[in-house]
Protein backbone atom coordinates (compact mmCIF):
# COMPACT_ATOMS: atom_id res chain seq x y z
CA UNK A 1 0.00 0.00 0.00
CA UNK A 2 1.38 3.41 -0.99
CA UNK A 3 1.12 6.58 1.09
CA UNK A 4 0.99 10.17 -0.06
CA UNK A 5 4.28 12.04 -0.09
CA UNK A 6 4.45 15.82 0.37
CA UNK A 7 7.08 18.41 -0.54
CA UNK A 8 8.48 20.58 2.24
CA UNK A 9 11.29 23.10 2.64
CA UNK A 10 13.66 24.01 5.44
CA UNK A 11 16.39 26.64 5.77
CA UNK A 12 19.76 25.34 6.98
CA UNK A 13 23.06 26.89 7.94
CA UNK A 14 25.82 24.75 6.45
CA UNK A 15 29.50 25.63 6.61
CA UNK A 16 28.66 29.24 7.40
CA UNK A 17 26.17 29.70 4.55
CA UNK A 18 22.38 29.60 4.50
CA UNK A 19 20.92 27.03 2.11
CA UNK A 20 17.28 26.33 1.36
CA UNK A 21 16.60 22.59 1.26
CA UNK A 22 13.67 20.86 -0.42
CA UNK A 23 12.67 17.48 0.96
CA UNK A 24 9.95 14.91 0.49
CA UNK A 25 8.19 13.40 3.47
CA UNK A 26 5.15 11.39 4.50
CA UNK A 27 3.88 8.48 6.52
CA UNK A 28 3.96 7.80 10.23
CA UNK A 29 6.06 5.79 12.63
CA UNK A 30 9.80 5.73 13.35
CA UNK A 31 11.91 7.96 11.06
CA UNK A 32 13.59 6.61 7.94
CA UNK A 33 15.84 9.07 6.09
CA UNK A 34 16.87 8.53 2.47
CA UNK A 35 20.08 10.04 1.04
CA UNK A 36 20.56 10.05 -2.75
CA UNK A 37 23.76 9.95 -4.77
CA UNK A 38 25.77 12.67 -6.51
CA UNK A 39 24.97 14.18 -9.89
CA UNK A 40 22.23 12.49 -11.92
CA UNK A 41 20.10 12.05 -8.83
CA UNK A 42 17.70 13.65 -6.35
CA UNK A 43 15.07 12.55 -3.84
CA UNK A 44 12.53 12.08 -6.62
CA UNK A 45 14.91 9.98 -8.71
CA UNK A 46 16.39 7.22 -6.54
CA UNK A 47 13.53 7.17 -4.06
CA UNK A 48 10.50 7.72 -6.34
CA UNK A 49 9.06 4.26 -5.56
CA UNK A 50 10.58 3.68 -2.12
CA UNK A 51 9.07 6.72 -0.39
CA UNK A 52 5.35 5.98 -0.90
CA UNK A 53 5.88 2.25 -0.41
CA UNK A 54 7.74 2.54 2.90
CA UNK A 55 5.72 5.44 4.30
CA UNK A 56 3.13 2.86 5.34
CA UNK A 57 5.47 1.73 8.13
CA UNK A 58 7.76 4.72 8.72
CA UNK A 59 7.86 8.48 8.61
CA UNK A 60 10.06 8.95 5.58
CA UNK A 61 12.27 11.93 4.78
CA UNK A 62 14.29 12.40 1.59
CA UNK A 63 16.17 15.69 1.12
CA UNK A 64 17.49 17.02 -2.14
CA UNK A 65 21.09 17.56 -1.07
CA UNK A 66 22.58 21.00 -1.85
CA UNK A 67 23.29 21.32 -5.56
CA UNK A 68 20.51 18.87 -6.44
CA UNK A 69 16.83 18.75 -7.25
CA UNK A 70 14.77 21.66 -5.92
CA UNK A 71 17.27 22.65 -3.22
CA UNK A 72 19.63 25.62 -3.46
CA UNK A 73 22.64 25.12 -5.71
CA UNK A 74 25.22 27.62 -4.46
CA UNK A 75 28.42 28.35 -6.35
CA UNK A 76 30.82 26.82 -3.82
CA UNK A 77 33.07 23.84 -3.12
CA UNK A 78 31.19 20.56 -2.82
CA UNK A 79 32.97 17.97 -0.68
CA UNK A 80 32.00 14.99 1.43
CA UNK A 81 32.55 16.98 4.68
CA UNK A 82 30.21 19.68 3.33
CA UNK A 83 27.51 17.11 2.59
CA UNK A 84 28.00 15.48 5.99
CA UNK A 85 27.46 18.88 7.60
CA UNK A 86 24.32 19.32 5.49
CA UNK A 87 22.94 15.95 6.62
CA UNK A 88 23.54 16.78 10.28
CA UNK A 89 21.96 20.23 9.89
CA UNK A 90 18.96 18.70 8.13
CA UNK A 91 18.36 16.12 10.87
CA UNK A 92 18.66 18.83 13.52
CA UNK A 93 16.27 21.12 11.65
CA UNK A 94 13.54 18.50 11.30
CA UNK A 95 14.14 17.38 14.90
CA UNK A 96 14.86 13.75 14.03
CA UNK A 97 17.06 11.83 16.43
CA UNK A 98 18.33 8.27 15.87
CA UNK A 99 16.70 7.60 12.49
CA UNK A 100 17.18 4.64 10.24
CA UNK A 101 19.18 5.95 7.26
CA UNK A 102 19.26 4.52 3.76
CA UNK A 103 21.94 5.84 1.42
CA UNK A 104 22.68 5.14 -2.25
CA UNK A 105 26.16 5.60 -3.72
CA UNK A 106 27.53 8.86 -2.24
CA UNK A 107 24.49 8.85 0.06
CA UNK A 108 25.74 5.57 1.50
CA UNK A 109 29.05 7.19 2.38
CA UNK A 110 27.13 10.04 4.03
CA UNK A 111 25.09 7.57 6.09
CA UNK A 112 28.29 5.81 7.13
CA UNK A 113 30.14 9.02 7.85
CA UNK A 114 27.27 10.40 9.92
CA UNK A 115 27.20 7.26 12.08
CA UNK A 116 31.00 7.13 12.44
CA UNK A 117 31.10 10.83 13.38
CA UNK A 118 28.89 10.04 16.38
CA UNK A 119 25.44 10.56 14.90
CA UNK A 120 22.82 8.31 16.47
CA UNK A 121 21.28 5.87 14.01
CA UNK A 122 18.76 3.10 14.55
CA UNK A 123 19.97 1.10 11.54
CA UNK A 124 21.67 1.61 8.18
CA UNK A 125 20.81 0.54 4.64
CA UNK A 126 23.84 0.94 2.36
CA UNK A 127 22.98 0.62 -1.33
CA UNK A 128 25.88 0.26 -3.81
CA UNK A 129 27.65 2.44 -1.31
CA UNK A 130 30.61 4.71 -1.90
CA UNK A 131 33.09 4.87 0.98
CA UNK A 132 33.66 1.10 1.27
CA UNK A 133 36.83 0.90 -0.83
CA UNK A 134 39.90 2.84 -1.81
CA UNK A 135 39.93 2.46 -5.58
CA UNK A 136 38.16 1.20 -8.71
CA UNK A 137 39.42 0.29 -12.18
CA UNK A 138 38.18 3.54 -13.75
CA UNK A 139 39.47 5.94 -11.08
CA UNK A 140 42.88 6.65 -12.65
CA UNK A 141 41.35 7.96 -15.86
CA UNK A 142 38.58 9.79 -14.02
CA UNK A 143 40.87 11.55 -11.57
CA UNK A 144 42.99 12.90 -14.40
CA UNK A 145 39.89 14.04 -16.27
CA UNK A 146 38.29 15.82 -13.32
CA UNK A 147 41.52 17.55 -12.37
CA UNK A 148 41.58 19.03 -15.90
CA UNK A 149 38.71 21.55 -16.13
CA UNK A 150 38.70 21.82 -19.94
CA UNK A 151 38.39 18.05 -20.43
CA UNK A 152 35.80 17.80 -17.69
CA UNK A 153 33.72 20.51 -19.32
CA UNK A 154 33.88 18.71 -22.65
CA UNK A 155 32.59 15.49 -21.06
CA UNK A 156 29.73 17.03 -19.08
CA UNK A 157 28.66 20.00 -21.20
CA UNK A 158 25.65 18.19 -22.70
CA UNK A 159 24.42 16.29 -19.66
CA UNK A 160 22.13 18.93 -18.20
CA UNK A 161 20.30 19.80 -21.41
CA UNK A 162 20.25 16.63 -23.49
CA UNK A 163 18.03 13.63 -22.86
CA UNK A 164 20.21 11.44 -25.10
CA UNK A 165 23.23 12.36 -22.96
CA UNK A 166 21.29 11.57 -19.79
CA UNK A 167 20.22 8.24 -21.25
CA UNK A 168 23.85 7.46 -22.12
CA UNK A 169 24.94 8.32 -18.57
CA UNK A 170 22.23 6.15 -17.05
CA UNK A 171 22.98 3.32 -19.48
CA UNK A 172 26.59 3.31 -18.26
CA UNK A 173 25.40 2.75 -14.67
CA UNK A 174 22.69 0.12 -15.15
CA UNK A 175 22.48 -3.51 -16.20
CA UNK A 176 19.66 -2.88 -18.68
CA UNK A 177 18.39 -0.07 -20.91
CA UNK A 178 17.09 2.77 -18.67
CA UNK A 179 13.30 3.19 -18.93
CA UNK A 180 11.91 6.43 -20.30
CA UNK A 181 10.37 7.29 -16.93
CA UNK A 182 13.80 7.29 -15.29
CA UNK A 183 15.31 9.43 -18.06
CA UNK A 184 12.43 11.91 -17.64
CA UNK A 185 12.88 11.96 -13.85
CA UNK A 186 16.56 12.81 -14.16
CA UNK A 187 15.92 15.38 -16.89
CA UNK A 188 13.39 17.14 -14.65
CA UNK A 189 15.85 17.74 -11.80
CA UNK A 190 19.34 18.02 -13.30
CA UNK A 191 20.67 21.30 -14.66
CA UNK A 192 24.08 22.85 -15.25
CA UNK A 193 24.41 23.82 -11.58
CA UNK A 194 23.88 20.18 -10.62
CA UNK A 195 26.61 19.15 -13.03
CA UNK A 196 28.84 21.83 -11.49
CA UNK A 197 28.25 20.42 -7.99
CA UNK A 198 28.93 16.89 -9.23
CA UNK A 199 32.18 17.81 -10.94
CA UNK A 200 33.44 19.75 -7.91
CA UNK A 201 32.69 16.83 -5.61
CA UNK A 202 34.36 14.41 -8.01
CA UNK A 203 37.41 16.67 -8.26
CA UNK A 204 37.64 16.60 -4.47
CA UNK A 205 37.16 12.82 -4.16
CA UNK A 206 38.87 11.22 -7.16
CA UNK A 207 42.55 11.67 -6.35
CA UNK A 208 45.58 10.38 -8.23
CA UNK A 209 46.22 8.03 -5.29
CA UNK A 210 42.65 6.72 -4.97
CA UNK A 211 39.35 7.80 -3.44
CA UNK A 212 39.51 10.38 -0.69
CA UNK A 213 36.66 8.87 1.36
CA UNK A 214 37.18 5.27 2.45
CA UNK A 215 35.66 3.98 5.70
CA UNK A 216 36.64 0.33 5.15
CA UNK A 217 39.05 0.26 8.09
CA UNK A 218 36.51 1.78 10.49
CA UNK A 219 33.54 -0.51 9.89
CA UNK A 220 34.21 -2.45 13.08
CA UNK A 221 33.25 0.69 15.02
CA UNK A 222 29.63 0.46 13.89
CA UNK A 223 27.12 -1.31 16.10
CA UNK A 224 23.86 -0.43 14.35
CA UNK A 225 22.22 -3.22 12.32
CA UNK A 226 23.29 -2.72 8.70
CA UNK A 227 21.80 -4.00 5.46
CA UNK A 228 24.15 -3.95 2.47
CA UNK A 229 22.48 -4.08 -0.96
CA UNK A 230 24.58 -4.20 -4.10
CA UNK A 231 23.78 -4.81 -7.75
CA UNK A 232 26.03 -7.60 -9.01
CA UNK A 233 26.65 -5.74 -12.29
CA UNK A 234 27.42 -2.33 -10.78
CA UNK A 235 30.05 -0.79 -13.09
CA UNK A 236 31.00 1.95 -10.61
CA UNK A 237 31.64 0.35 -7.22
CA UNK A 238 32.44 -3.39 -7.20
CA UNK A 239 30.20 -5.79 -5.26
CA UNK A 240 33.36 -7.00 -3.52
CA UNK A 241 33.22 -3.77 -1.49
CA UNK A 242 29.92 -4.78 0.07
CA UNK A 243 31.03 -8.40 0.51
CA UNK A 244 34.11 -7.25 2.42
CA UNK A 245 32.09 -4.74 4.45
CA UNK A 246 29.65 -7.47 5.49
CA UNK A 247 32.56 -9.48 6.86
CA UNK A 248 33.77 -6.51 8.92
CA UNK A 249 30.46 -5.16 10.21
CA UNK A 250 29.52 -6.87 13.48
CA UNK A 251 25.77 -6.80 12.80
CA UNK A 252 25.14 -6.93 9.06
CA UNK A 253 23.26 -8.64 6.26
CA UNK A 254 24.28 -8.71 2.61
CA UNK A 255 21.97 -8.85 -0.42
CA UNK A 256 23.55 -9.11 -3.88
CA UNK A 257 21.02 -8.35 -6.62
CA UNK A 258 21.36 -10.34 -9.83
CA UNK A 259 21.37 -8.57 -13.20
CA UNK A 260 21.29 -5.18 -11.47
CA UNK A 261 23.53 -2.15 -11.84
CA UNK A 262 24.09 0.90 -9.69
CA UNK A 263 20.51 1.77 -8.67
CA UNK A 264 18.55 -1.16 -7.18
CA UNK A 265 15.73 1.13 -5.91
CA UNK A 266 14.86 1.92 -9.54
CA UNK A 267 16.02 -1.27 -11.25
CA UNK A 268 14.31 -3.64 -8.74
CA UNK A 269 11.81 -1.41 -6.91
CA UNK A 270 9.37 -4.01 -5.60
CA UNK A 271 12.13 -6.29 -4.33
CA UNK A 272 14.02 -3.34 -2.86
CA UNK A 273 11.02 -1.92 -1.01
CA UNK A 274 10.03 -5.27 0.50
CA UNK A 275 13.62 -6.04 1.52
CA UNK A 276 14.06 -2.68 3.25
CA UNK A 277 10.61 -2.94 4.88
CA UNK A 278 11.48 -6.33 6.33
CA UNK A 279 14.88 -5.17 7.54
CA UNK A 280 13.47 -2.05 9.18
CA UNK A 281 10.87 -4.19 10.93
CA UNK A 282 13.66 -6.33 12.35
CA UNK A 283 12.63 -9.46 10.46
Amino acid sequence: MSSQIASERVELSVDGDDVDIHYRTGGSGPPLVFLHGIGLDAASVSWRHALPALAGDRTVYAPDLPGHGESDKPDRAYTTPYYLAAVKAFLDAIDVDEPAIAGLSMGGALALGHALDGGSVERLVLVNSYGLGGDAYWRTAASGLFQTPLLGNMVWQGVSTSKPAIRTGLRSMGATEPPGELVDDVDSVVDRRTVRAMRRWQRSEFLTSGFRTNYADRLGELTAPTLLIHGDEDPLFPPSWSRRAASKLPNSRLELVENCGHCPPRERPEWFNETVRSFCAGT
